[in-house]
């Protein structure tokens, strides 16, 4: 569950959208409390998600091969095996999905931007959470055990290692403003051009990974 639960954090913090999604969030002014704003948001779907499988488990893991386990297996099969094919689908169509979080970076942009409130930034980093990802995470989390404090240890890890992208940049703006805000923008540029391969490499190593991992534990 550890690895897992890492890989997929690993995944959800380097996934480009909502990074640049947040860098004009935190470019615009207030830009400190809108990001703040963002992050916690961000942090309470992965709490949130977290705790209504730990409730529906009793913070017990089901026996091996009970119903409940193949079932978390399953899904974490189809979530695989769907990332795959989304990643192939972006691979083979070669350009950037319609989202918010894609949109060009002149002024503009940052207009717009500089309106946004921090409950608006707040639902931008609910609707940017990559939910498939999350999705597998909980599927994974049916098998923590919180009679152990590794499990707890765990799950701080998945939340903290999830955020750890934006709380780099928000700690960045707030300890050097003027320099985050040239070196943020040149790496939403960077990003803004190097996306696709990015959503497609991460795509297709997490999904190849969980349907791995879900056929050799269904058929061990």
């Amino acid at each position: 569950m550890v690895l897992d639960l890492l890989l997929i954090a690993l995944a959800v913090t380097l996934f480009p959208l909502p990074v640049m999604a947040f860098v004009l969030v935190v470019s615009a002014p207030r830009g400190v409390w809108k990001g703040l704003a963002f992050i916690l948001a961000w942090l309470a779907c992965l709490v949130a998600v977290m705790a209504v499988v730990l409730l529906f488990t009793d913070g017990q893991p089901p026996p091996p091969r009970s119903p409940p386990s193949v079932a978390a297996l399953v899904v974490t099969l189809l979530i695989g095996v769907g990332l795959v094919v989304y990643g192939g689908h972006r691979r083979r169509r070669g350009s950037a999905a319609d989202t918010p979080a894609q949109a060009a970076t002149g002024p503009s942009t940052r207009s717009r931007m500089d309106d946004v409130s921090g409950w608006s930034a707040a639902a931008l980093a609910v609707l940017l959470q990559p939910w498939g990802m999350v999705a597998a995470a909980a599927a994974t989390v049916v098998q923590a055990d919180l009679s152990h404090a590794q499990s707890f240890l765990s799950l701080t890890a998945f939340c903290v290692l999830a955020t750890s992208t934006l709380i780099a940049m928000e700690l960045y703006v707030v300890f050097s403003p003027e320099k985050a805000q040239h070196t943020l923008l040149r790496l939403r540029g960077w990003l803004e051009h190097h996306k696709e391969p990015a959503i497609v490499v991460i795509c297709l190593l997490l999904g190849l990974w969980l349907v791995g991992r879900s056929l050799y534990q269904l058929t061990g």
